[in-house]
């Protein structure tokens, strides 16, 4: 039995659903196909639709801490399988099997916290400005969440939006890339066994799938019964599915490129510096959003911090992701491994010295794309990187002045993660202020990668698309309603008027 089917077989993936179906699903870890999986028409879409239109109507009445309950078995069900698609996740995405296992732990902590949080959607008691009246916030489920996701992160982000969705009374349809909709399968399958478990108050179409490419995703873009819609991927993605939601005054939670930097001040712990750079740029091949992709290191400590970075990045070890001891597993595909090519030419061009980079393990795996991790030092004209490239690429520019490299730090159109590395307590206030980093993360002495589900994630500032995971981020899968009672006998009009129908 090869190791792809016995990680099938201990997720109990039926075989009927892996085979004979119109999309070929490859590993990037060997360029073998694993799977061939049935996806949706755009009439199929309708259906799914319309039916998780009706699990919604079902669910959204039974009580938060109840739908909570269901939520808590799901967590149990994937600590029992965490091993199994902790490996199925490095199998169709390529990324090591630690962070394939640490991919599940995500799924597993924002199950804990939405069943906290079953019991805590809280709304306010506001003062009213009339005597004897009476307001408050009323939070309620909002209708049928779609959830758009990438092959990077091919379960975690589902379950950041669906465990919350799920307990804020929502059904919720998961389109997954098509790069890795066995992991959806997957997932699928054990929620399905925690509604086994939960009972009958889980309807029938709570979670529903819909794989397909970009016709059966603008119909769940399109469609006015999907209030919320939740996507993870490239900028471009975004500019399309913002609009359309936005066009029929739908809801988005955009989480797009990260083009994320740190910068390295002269105070700075620099052990503490390479290790937290080194793990952010080359973790997953630098296909995280989180991915730390620019780095501002001062003029005074530049020689001898980016010479160390150099010499690691000659001895990061590239090979099978479920291997022990990988640092660096595959890109994607082919195009992944032609964009990082294209870049790295690119930047020779603009001036930069290219330490690594290349092609490597051809021979053992010809039908992969696997590449050594590339440091760029950006000596020429160009003083910052304002594209960004889903590939194990480091940009190293040096600074003088730390208002000058948050400013340069800030230059880009993307913005999700940011850090500094610093023992000064004014250069970390200061990047942390409204004048420092404009990003959804700001971090201080730790990388770039590496989000906790307490805090909200998200705040791409190129789209503004709220947030996701943690945090009051609730509120997003939930519409509010202000409600006034007046306990009097009377109804004023305005102030000093009252008025009465005889």
């Amino acid at each position: 039995m090869t190791q792809p089917q016995q990680i099938f077989s201990a997720l109990g993936l039926d075989k009927k659903i892996l085979s004979g179906g119109d999309l070929e699903v490859f590993s990037p870890i060997d360029g073998v196909q694993i799977a061939a999986v049935k996806t949706h028409s755009a009439k199929e879409a309708d259906k799914i639709i319309a039916h998780a239109v009706k699990a919604f109507e079902a669910w959204r009445s039974v009580p938060a801490p109840r739908r909570g309950e269901l939520v808590r078995l799901y967590g149990e069900i994937l600590r029992e399988n965490k091993e199994a698609l902790g490996k199925l996740v490095s199998l169709e995405c390529g990324k090591i099997y630690q962070e394939g296992l640490g991919e599940v732990q995500e799924m597993i902590d924002i199950c804990d916290f939405a069943v906290g949080l079953s019991r805590q959607l809280y709304g306010l008691t506001i003062t009213s400005e009339r005597p004897a009246h009476k307001m408050r916030e009323i939070w309620h489920p909002i209708g049928p969440v779609g959830v758009i996701s990438a092959f990077n992160f091919p379960v975690a982000v589902w379950a950041w939006n669906a465990a919350l969705a799920f307990v804020c009374g929502d059904s919720v349809i998961w389109k997954p890339s098509e790069k890795t909709p066995v992991s959806a399968l997957a997932c699928q399958k054990l929620f399905l066994e925690a509604c086994k478990r939960f009972g009958t108050d889980a309807p029938e179409g709570l979670s529903q799938l819909l794989i397909g490419d970009k016709a059966v995703g603008t119909v769940l873009v399109d469609d006015k019964r999907v209030p919320v819609i939740s996507a993870t991927g490239s900028c471009a993605m975004g500019r399309i599915v913002g609009p359309r939601v936005a066009q029929r005054f739908g809801r988005s939670i955009l989480e797009l490129g990260g083009n994320n930097a740190i910068i390295v001040a002269p105070s700075a712990d620099l052990d503490l510096a390479f290790q937290g750079i080194v793990f952010g740029a080359v973790g997953t091949a630098g296909q995280r959003c989180t991915t730390t992709r620019r780095i501002f290191v001062h003029n005074s400590i530049y020689a001898k911090f980016v010479g160390r970075l150099k010499k690691a990045y000659g001895k990061l070890p590239v090979g099978n992701p479920l291997e022990a001891g990988t640092l660096v597993g595959p890109l994607i595909d082919k195009a992944a491994f032609d964009s990082m090519e294209k870049a790295l030419k690119t930047a020779k061009k603009n001036g930069g010295v290219v330490t690594g980079g290349g092609r490597a393990l051809a021979k053992k795996y010809p039908g992969a794309y696997y590449a050594h991790p590339a440091l760029v030092e950006m000596k020429g004209k160009a003083d910052n990187v304002h594209e960004e490239t889903f590939a194990p690429i480091l940009y190293v520019f040096s600074y003088t002045d730390l208002a000058e490299a948050i400013a340069r730090h800030n230059a880009v159109p993307q913005g999700l993660s940011s850090a500094i590395f610093t023992n000064d307590l004014r250069e970390a206030e200061l990047f942390t202020s409204e004048t420092g980093s404009d990003c959804g993360i700001a971090n201080v002495n730790i990388g770039t990668s590496g989000a906790e589900i307490g805090g909200a994630f998200g705040g791409e500032k190129e789209t503004g698309g709220g947030r996701e995971s943690g945090s009051d981020s609730w509120k997003a899968y939930m519409r509010r309603v202000t409600s006034t009672v007046n306990y009097s006998d009377t109804l004023p009009l305005a102030q000093g008027i009252a008025f009465k129908v005889e």
